[in-house]
């Protein structure tokens, strides 16, 4: 850790575990409306190309962080980042809360997503240098649990609240306002880790950077994370519509459970990730990710249920194993000085699979139908991780690192 981010010597031990909630309240924010768009399709009234296009303005706001102030945090510290990025949340509630129709469903997704583009990397980042001696493991465990915990809580949690509690297209949102304001407070109270932090003034926009000796191996990386957030993108957008339609499962909270177990295995699939080391992990979870694929190509042909339960648990392991893998690949290939640069990248490239695979599985659903349209999907993404995975067990991919 560089002498301008070592951490404060008030820290305490528990302050990383404080930072991880507040990541994983504000994470959780951006797919609380899964299991509702169901319930807005019926109150508003628009087609399923529209559901995907609110869902995919979520990976717009991300992306524009991600372009011009991935790294504000280095500049103007920590905490007034995820702070603003709780004060963004906080309005995204507000959004859903106002019911204003079309328009407010526009603005509270992107404002969802800047929140979410903020805090992915000053929160990762936060929780380790929060971290006391000993414990950085744990600090690790911590951030990746946040990240895809609070992310998988989030349809789980709309989804309970919407089927056994009263206004259910209030109520989550309610719930999840209290918990920005609790988030708030916990972080306003944790220490800055950037020592010498500058005022907002000094912050220059710089758009992120792919040095030469990492494009070989940023490829199949690359289309791994896109891959693997398509399907995560499928499965947070139209996978509500389809169980309701084709397989008759209208119960909000089953539906919040299936997204939550992708997320959840995904999870796993990034803590296995780390004993198997890149050069296995990345080409195995590619593999897994086409298994995944599979599933949810029998689901849709079939119309039936197990094999959608099974490819949220095995798609999202094959994601979660793809996607550090792909982190880990990537930032050990990078010199030190354009690391953040080309993670950056990366992440831009994975929240590009969940705004235009998305948008066209909408697209073509007015023609082919849902379930059709999700198998021209798999029939694009399953060749994209299979020819990702055969090339890196042909050539593993190295770390530096």
């Amino acid at each position: 850790m560089s002498d301008r981010q070592t951490a404060a010597p008030r820290i305490r031990r528990a302050d990383y575990l404080g930072a991880a909630g507040a990541f994983a309240v504000c994470m959780a924010g951006t797919t609380l409306p899964t299991p509702l768009y169901g319930l807005y399709q019926e109150q508003i009234g628009f087609s399923e190309l529209t559901v995907t296009v609110v869902y995919a303005v979520y990976a717009f706001g991300v992306i524009s962080v991600l372009l011009v102030a991935g790294d504000v945090s280095d500049t103007v510290g920590r905490r007034p980042v995820l702070l603003c990025g709780l004060g963004l949340a906080a309005l995204s509630a507000l959004c859903f809360l106002l019911e204003g129709g079309l328009p407010l469903l526009y603005l509270g997704r992107l404002l969802s997503g800047l929140s979410a583009g903020l805090f992915t990397g000053a929160a990762t980042a936060y929780v380790m240098e929060l971290a006391p001696p000993g414990r950085e493991a744990r600090a690790a465990f911590a951030a990746t649990a946040a990240n895809m915990g609070g992310l998988g809580c989030g349809p789980l949690l709309s989804g309970i609240l919407a089927q056994y509690a009263p206004r259910p297209l209030q109520t989550p949102f309610l719930v999840h306002l209290a918990l920005v304001a609790v988030s708030f407070a916990v972080t306003w109270l944790l220490p800055e880790t950037v020592r010498d932090a500058r005022p907002a003034s000094a912050v220059r926009p710089r758009r992120p950077s792919l040095p030469p000796e990492v494009r070989p191996v940023f490829v199949p990386a690359g289309i791994a994370a896109f891959v693997g957030f398509s399907l995560f993108g499928v499965f947070t957008s139209v996978a509500p519509a389809f169980l309701a339609q084709s397989l008759d499962v209208h119960n909000h909270a089953v539906v919040g459970l299936i997204v939550f177990c992708a997320f959840f295995a995904s999870t796993l699939g990034q803590l296995l990730a780390g004993r198997l080391g890149v050069a296995r992990a990345l080409p195995a979870g590619c593999l897994v990710l086409v298994a995944g694929l599979a599933l949810l190509a029998a689901s849709l042909a079939w119309q039936t249920l197990p094999p959608l339960v099974l490819s949220a648990v095995v798609g999202g392991f094959g994601q979660g194993l793809s996607f550090r893998g792909s982190v880990a690949a990537v930032a050990g290939a990078a010199p030190e000085a354009h690391r953040a640069g080309a993670i950056s990248s990366l992440f831009v490239v994975a929240y590009t699979g969940i705004s235009i695979p998305v948008i066209g599985v909408g697209v073509l659903t007015e023609p082919l139908g849902l379930a059709d349209a999700g198998l021209v999907f798999i029939g694009c993404m399953a060749p994209l991780a299979a020819c990702a995975g055969g090339y890196l067990l042909r050539r593993p991919a190295v770390t530096g690192a």
